[in-house]
């Protein structure tokens, strides 16, 4: 079992192909096993790196709270030690700020991002015409919170995938291996809720990130990704955006073909 020891954690990670580097972080709840699809596409073209985040599947998991600063200090450090840079970033979800918070700490070592849905609520604070979605996100997310604090892993894992990211009716069509993966995981995403600073990213920094940035979403998911989109857009030099029609918060998974070629196009620029 592949594993390298990064930032005094051992990370369980998986190497393919053979090219320009490519690495993926993936979201809560997940490892990386929901980049399958995707990098069975890519990898002839690409040297393609996935791996699970500390705390998920098959990456070490510590005792202590965790940070988004902490993932971002690992990506670094796996694109260091894997000799990947410069390397192209592809990011879902929280995966999608973790990838955003390494652009702007060591943007010497990335060529380029796709993000999709990035979960930055922060980023939103200051705007007052946000609050009503914000409150309603935030309702959302605790009594997830409350589930979790109760030890109901199934429950809130459904509830999550429910009321928070994928919409009514999606858990059930996850297969049953995708669903415990994400019940295995839940104390993770506890994890990040207790990380004050765990949905922001350095604006101000990130606005120095001189290569080109793919900003992606869903025209099925919940709208609270799309504004989060837009102030990154804003201050991100060279920031395009695309849509994935029919799809949610986990194209990877649902149009993998399209957003391979859509990350492949992207990727070899």
């Amino acid at each position: 079992m592949p594993t390298i020891r990064v930032n005094g954690t051992s990370l369980y990670y998986q190497g393919q192909g053979a090219g320009p580097g490519v690495i993926f972080v993936h979201g809560s709840w997940i490892d990386h096993t929901t980049w399958a699809a995707v990098v069975g596409l890519l990898a002839s073209q690409y040297r393609t790196v996935t791996y699970d985040r500390r705390g998920h599947s098959r990456s070490e998991r510590s005792s202590e709270q965790g940070s988004a600063e902490q993932d971002a200090a690992d990506l670094i450090a796996l694109v260091e030690r894997l000799d990947l840079a410069p390397v192209f970033v592809v990011g879902n979800s929280l995966g999608g700020l973790i990838a955003l918070r390494a652009a702007a700490t060591r943007p010497d070592l990335l060529r380029g991002m796709s993000i999709h849905e990035p979960p930055g609520l922060a980023l939103l604070a200051d705007q007052p015409q946000m609050r009503p979605m914000l409150e309603g996100v935030g309702e959302r997310i605790s009594a997830v919170r409350v589930v979790l604090e109760d030890g109901k892993d199934a429950e809130a894992a459904e509830q999550f995938a429910e009321t928070v990211a994928l919409g009514p009716g999606v858990w059930k069509q996850l297969p049953p291996d995708r669903q415990a993966t994400w019940v295995e995981n839940a104390p993770t995403y506890l994890d990040e809720l207790r990380d004050p600073d765990g949905l922001n990213v350095d604006l101000d920094a990130l606005s120095g990130y001189a290569q080109p940035v793919l900003l992606t979403q869903g025209d099925q998911s919940p709208p609270l990704f799309a504004p989060v989109l837009d102030r990154l857009q804003t201050v991100l030099p060279h920031a395009e955006r695309h849509t994935y029609v029919g799809a949610g918060h986990i194209p990877h998974v649902t149009h993998a073909s399209e957003f391979a070629a859509v990350v492949a196009e992207r990727a070899a620029r």
